[in-house]
Parts: structure tokens; sequence; C-alpha cells
């Protein structure tokens, strides 16, 4: 049974039996959540709720300011209804008491929901679900090139407020610390992790404490804890209205980041933070800002930094500017890790990755995606060169991953967790109308920078869809040619060859079939080592696998042993580590003795098309580019060799 088949049949893994992975202990899948689930708790403040926590920043703003609203007492009050009721209904109804359900082992996130999806579903719904998840995860890396340039450059701006003869500094100040937030990325988040949560509760305490302060002026505003003021909003602003949503959903745009980092935190203590301190906070702070209009409309200009006294607007900026620093590392750390499980699923080439603590496997550090996203943020700063013009580009990826994922749960609920389709359409229809709608009101910000998020995530799709089915061509070329492995072993005394002293690893996907570097090694040199050692490596489709269940080793010849290494999506696959691990009746390793044999396939376009001319070029790059299989699999370089085969798509 494969990991996505055990995981549908799991009844721990459906909406009523779905485990709680509490703080203190470890799930059971290697994760291990330690600490008192107060302590996760205070962590997942500065990790989960960076994104959503700055959204105050600029969100209420641009709901008015970036469509030309007037505000209008029935305006204030119906926008402070729609925020408050998509944090309560799209983050803590969808994402924290339904879609967290649906966990892969512990983990979260898109590429963890599409990976659930096992062999339950029907193939040609698989493979669209398949498609829609990859999409999903595509469009997340627009999101993460955009969250640390607005929420920075919307923290800054606040100088405009406490020294408005600061204001030509905005620009080079954001693109400093977003430079030296890039920079300092290679140590690792360990040590400045520390003091995430501290900040963030400063912070969610200080959004709380503003709230109440302008709320007690207007209690007003308390009136739009009413759904009808939402309603009256539409009324009153008509299409307006509606395109204004795809400003006030910028107030719920963290909610991805709650599924993705699951794995990290579990979900009982991100359900904690959240109702707390994080909703309590954004919902006074939100409702403030309300009330401060209510009684100054001209204070839309910048109401988060026109809420607190005269002398508070310096604490203001700085804490703003770190609370948003911490938001763009969540942003930063999730690209590295999305990347990795990219990589692991073979939806991207093999890049260079940096483990930065020894106790953390999730702790990752990617030079190439770090560069890319410090040029490409900065440049969005100085080409939108405001938070407001930035909003109109932001919104529009995420609000199609949200439905996607929604449409996942749905395909989830229905074929592995057996839910009835009257109760998987009476759940997910309602959320997928949401999600729609919040996603119509997007659609005007295209031509005004939302295309940006679109030409990333649709770069990004054709990059990993490009890779995967030009590996499958790879695969079906390689297949064809293919030796059974007990062929081969029954042919070995027909053939001319000698054993020699050591032993050699012949690194192989397909278990039960001959390495083509083994035929090529025996053809050329007519040497067999004293051992063979004929290992596949597998990821699965859970995040990580257990030591206890890394590998399966049997005997098929005379010194010759086939062995399967098993990862999860998550690990860091290290194969010496796992061979010297390897316990096995008959074989002794020594781990200095190992010379390990690797293929090299060198690419080449044929007229006889597997992909589109271009897009098999595009995968010929792609396959150059890619980081060695010696140094992914952490293969000593003094023991390696390389046995180079043409391969023809």
């Amino acid at each position: 049974m494969s990991s996505s088949e055990s995981a549908a049949t799991d009844p721990g893994h459906g909406p009523e039996g779905a485990p709680d992975h509490q703080g203190g202990r470890s799930d059971g899948h290697g994760h291990s959540h330690g600490g008192p689930i107060g302590a996760l708790a205070l962590g997942a403040l500065g990790i989960v709720y960076g994104d959503i926590g700055t959204s105050p920043l600029y969100a209420y703003r641009e709901a008015f300011e970036g469509h030309d609203l007037e505000v209008t007492r029935d305006g204030v009050l119906g926008a402070s209804s729609l925020v408050v009721w998509a944090l309560i209904i799209v983050i803590t109804i969808k994402y924290l008491a339904l879609v967290m359900r649906a966990d892969n082992k512990g983990e979260g996130g898109i590429l963890a929901l599409t990976s659930l999806l096992g062999r339950s579903v029907p193939r040609n719904l698989l493979v669209v679900l398949t498609t829609m998840g990859i999409f999903g995860t595509a469009l997340l890396y627009g999101d993460g090139m955009i969250t640390p340039a607005i929420s920075v450059l919307g923290a800054v701006e606040g100088l405009e407020v406490a020294a408005p003869g600061l204001g030509p500094w905005v620009l080079p100040l954001s693109v400093a610390i977003l430079t030296g937030l890039f920079l300092v990325q290679k140590r690792g988040t360990g040590g400045i992790g520390k003091i995430f949560g501290p900040i963030m509760v400063v912070w969610f305490l200080t959004l709380a404490l503003l709230g109440i302060r302008e709320i007690a002026h207007t209690p007003e505003v308390l009136q739009a804890l009413s759904p009808h003021e939402a309603i009256r909003f539409f009324s009153e602003y008509k299409l307006n209205g509606f395109l204004a949503l795809g400003s006030i959903f910028l107030v719920v745009t963290g909610g991805e980041a709650l599924y993705a980092d699951m794995g990290h935190f579990g979900r009982r203590p991100i359900q904690l933070s959240w109702f707390v301190i994080v909703f309590p906070a954004l919902a006074l702070n939100y409702l403030g800002q309300g009330a401060l209009l209510l009684r100054d409309p001209e204070a839309i200009e910048n109401p988060f930094f026109r809420m607190g006294p005269a002398w508070a607007s310096w604490p203001q900026v700085v804490l703003a500017t770190m609370a948003a620093v911490i938001a763009s590392q969540a942003l930063i750390s999730g690209a590295f890790s999305l990347t990795t499980q990219a990589m692991q699923l073979d939806y991207l080439p093999r890049v260079k990755v940096h483990h930065t603590s020894a106790g953390n496997r999730g702790q990752v550090y990617v030079p190439i995606v770090n560069w890319i996203l410090m040029i490409s943020c900065i440049g969005l700063v100085l080409g939108f060169r405001t938070s407001g013009n930035l909003a109109a580009a932001y919104g529009i990826a995420v609000t199609m991953t949200m439905a996607i994922t929604t449409l996942l749960f749905m395909g989830l609920a229905l074929h592995n967790w057996g839910w009835s389709k009257a109760k998987t359409f009476a759940v997910g229809l309602p959320l997928l109308v949401i999600d729609l709608g919040f996603f119509g009101a997007q659609i005007a910000k295209i031509p005004h920078g939302g295309w940006f998020a679109l030409l990333i995530g649709g770069t990004q799709f054709t990059l990993m869809t490009t890779w995967r089915t030009g590996r499958q061509a790879v695969a079906s070329v390689i297949k064809r040619g293919e030796t059974p492995l007990d062929q081969f072993v029954d042919s070995l005394p027909d053939l001319p060859w000698e054993r020699v002293p050591g032993t050699a690893v012949f690194l192989f996907k397909d278990a039960g079939a001959t390495p083509p570097a083994l035929l090529v090694n025996l053809r050329h040199n007519k040497v067999l080592h004293e051992n063979l050692l004929l290992v596949s490596i597998r990821t699965d489709d859970s995040p990580t696998v257990p030591d206890s269940h890394r590998s399966e080793a049997m005997r098929v010849g005379p010194g010759i042993w086939q062995i399967v290494l098993h990862f999860g999506f998550m690990d860091s696959p290290d194969v010496p580590r796992s061979l010297a691990a390897l316990r096995v009746k008959g074989l002794d390793i020594d781990p200095d003795d190992l010379t390990y044999f690797l293929g090299r396939e060198t690419i080449v376009p044929t007229p006889q098309q597997t992909m589109h001319p271009w897009r098999e070029q595009l995968f010929v790059m792609q396959n150059r580019t890619a980081a060695s299989a010696a140094r992914f699999f952490k293969l000593p370089a003094s023991r390696v060799f390389e046995v180079g085969t043409t391969i023809e798509i």
C-alpha cells in the first residue's frame, strides 16, 4: 500500500478523527513539536501570523483610497463588518476548523494537500486536481515576492506621519531593510526566531490597545459586528463596493501560511494563538480604525499610524517595521521549504540547499531562491514605489490559491474521507463562493499590477510542469532499454568479468532493474566489485520517514544486494548515513570502503517530440543547471564516479 493510500484509509486523517498534534510530543511521523502548547503558541505568533498580522498597515486604507470610495458612516461600518466577518469565515471556519484537519502526517500546505490525493480519486480527476495543486504552489512564489516588499514599505511609510520631512527616505530605507534581511538568510532563522514570538506579542498587544483607545471614543463602530452592515456596504457602493473586496481581502492573505506552517507547530498551538491573541487584536484594531474614520474621514490617508497619540508615532514606526521584517521572514522561509519539497517530489530540478540547523531539518537556506527573491522584492519597491501601488499587485495570486485549496479539500473529503456529496457540497460550496467572490474582485487589479503575480505564477508553473514532463520522458526512454535485474544476474556466468575487492554503490531510481551505469561499467572495465549495492531512492507522499522505516534490503545474487531507501518530501536525503545505519545479516558495510557510481544523462532533443520544441529546449537547460546528484544525496566527492549516457527525447 502506498503512502497516499494509507493516508486515505486512515481514519485519523478525516475531519472527525484528525490528530491534534499538540505540543510536547511527537506526532509519530518524525515531527517533534517539542515544548508545551503555550510555548508553541508563542512561537506561532512570529512565524505563522506575521503576514496576517501586518495587514492593518495598509488593508483598510486600500479598501477606500484604492477604489476612490467616499468615506461615509455606512461605508465605514460596512467595511469594518466585512473585515471582521472575513476573518471569522475564511480564517476561523475555513482554515482553522476545516482545512487544517487535512494534514499529511502532521504537515500542511497546498503541496502536502495535493500529495494526499491517492488512488481513491478517479484518474482523470486526480490529474486535474494535481495540476491545480501545482499551479497553486507556483502562485505562492509570487506571494513570496510581494509580501516582503509591501510589508516593509507599508511599515516604513509611517515615517511620513511621524516626520513628514523624511518622506523621501521611505524608498531608500525600505531597500536597505530588505537587502539586509536577505543577506542574513544564510545564517539561518534559529537565532532571530527566538525573539520573533515576544516581538509579535508586543505587536498584537499594541494593535489591541490602539483599537480599544479608538473604540472607547466612538463605540458606535461596534454596530459593524452585525453582518447586516456588510450588506449595506454593497448597497451603498454597488460595483465599486464589490471591487473593494479585492482590498478587503488583504486582511486574510495569511490564511495559506496558517496551513503551510502546521507542521512546525501543530494545529492546537496555532488555534490557541488565534483565539487568545491574534483574532481579538486584529478585530479590535480594524474596528478601531473604523472608529477613527467615523470621527475623522480624512484619516483614511494612513489610518493605522493616525490611531495613536502623537508621541507614539516613532515607536509605532519602529515596531511596525520589526513586525514587517518578521512577516517577510516567514514568507522567505516558506519559499525555501516549498522549493525543497518540490525538488523532493521531482517538480523542480535539484539546486543547492544548505541546512542551517542541526536539530531542525525544516530550517533550510536555498541560495538561488534567496537571490531571486531579493532582486524581485527590491525591484517591486522601486517599481511600484508605494504600498498602495503594490496592493494592486497583491491578492490575485493568493485568492486563486485559496480557491484551489478549497477544491482540493472537497476532493479529499469526497474521495478519501468518504463524505457524501451532499455534505461535501454543503460545506465546500459556500466557502468556494466566497473565494471566487474575492477572486472576482481582484480581476480589476490585473492591469494595475496583478499581472505581475500571475506572470510569476505562470512562469513557475511552466518550469515545474516542464521539468516533471521531461523527467517522465527521460524515465520512459531509460525504461525501454532497461534490463531486468534477475535477467542480468542470470547472465553473469556467461559474461567475461573479474571480481575486485571493495563495495560499489550504484544509484538508480527503478528497483528491480539493472542500473545503466553498472552495465556500462561492466562492458568497458569488465569488473564487478566484491559487493554490489544497487540503491533505489524513493520519495514517499509523507513529509518524513522515520529511521526505522528508512530502508529495505534484499540479496538478489552473489554479493549483489537491492536496497531501497525511503525519504519523505521534507527529508534531506543522506545516502551515506542511511547505508551506514543499515543492518542486514550477511552484509557488512564499511562507509570508508564505498565507491559510488552515478549515471549522468545528457539530454538531446529530437524531431520525435515528446513536448513542444521550446519546452524540450527549456528542459535541456533545466537539466544542465541542476545540481549534481552527488551533492544532493550528500555523497563524498572523492569516492564518486559518474558514467555518462545520452538520452534522446
